[in-house]
């Protein structure tokens, strides 16, 4: 018998996902991306030391009891997961929103004109996609997912109740670390729109990240007053200067 569709609740997402073979996260050479990043500038203890992470990963997978697991997708991920998943669906959480508060002078912007990546912050609520992932892939689908969601600080896992239209789940998400340098919350508006018009970095434009986010969350009819203002003003920077 064959697999059930993983679309089969969202088929307008089915080749809006990027495969996750053709995803550059998927097989993520960390040498390479060393050698890039610090002839860019930045010192040589970037990123979180492969042995710390991983003991992050399997703390966090200690109490998951070997079934099948949810990730919750707020940002990137819900275009790009590098995740072989079984299952996609929209779902809410509360207690959590979308905000631009990640400094990135690196991935998408640089030590010159650093940009802001979307960290799960503090807020009222978040509506995204959730990725199941069969319990026989967990483990090495989770760890691709925390080499490139915890490869230096920012975000912290989290465990999320999550809303479907199918039933309730637990999922997990990687939320804004306050206790990190690298997040910088309370930025105006403006502020944020001004650095992400003119940040790029390894993996392109800030701009792009924005704008495949709106586009993703238009295509789900996902209404995020916060993400659609940004982008209009980003837009008019990126137009007008």
């Amino acid at each position: 018998m064959p697999a059930p569709d993983p679309f089969r609740h969202h088929p307008e997402l089915r080749g809006k996902i990027r495969p996750a073979a053709q995803s550059f996260f998927r097989d993520l050479d960390l040498a390479a991306l060393d050698a890039r990043v610090i002839a860019a500038g930045q010192p040589a203890d970037w990123r979180t030391p492969d042995a710390v992470r991983e003991a992050n990963r399997r703390a966090w997978l200690a109490g998951h009891r070997g079934d099948d697991l949810w990730v919750f997708a707020y940002g990137s991920l819900m275009w790009d997961p590098a995740l072989e998943f079984a299952e996609v669906r929209r779902g809410e959480t509360t207690g959590f929103e979308r905000n631009f508060c990640l400094w990135d002078d690196g991935a998408r912007g640089s030590i010159a004109r650093p940009g802001l990546m979307a960290a799960l912050d503090r807020g009222a609520q978040c509506t995204g996609l959730v990725f199941r992932v069969a319990a026989d892939r967990v483990e090495h689908e989770t760890f691709v997912l925390f080499r490139r969601e915890m490869i230096a600080e920012g975000y912290r896992p989290v465990w999320l109740s999550v809303a479907t239209a199918q039933g309730p789940i637990t999922a997990l998400s990687f939320a804004a670390d306050h206790a990190c340098d690298s997040i910088v919350p309370g930025l105006p508006l403006d502020e944020q729109a001004r650095m992400i018009a003119h940040a790029e970095g390894d993996l392109g434009t800030n701009f792009e990240y924005l704008d495949n986010m709106r586009a993703q969350l238009a295509l789900l009819g996902i209404e995020d007053a916060y993400v659609n203002a940004l982008h209009a003003r980003v837009t008019a920077l990126r137009t007008w200067g």
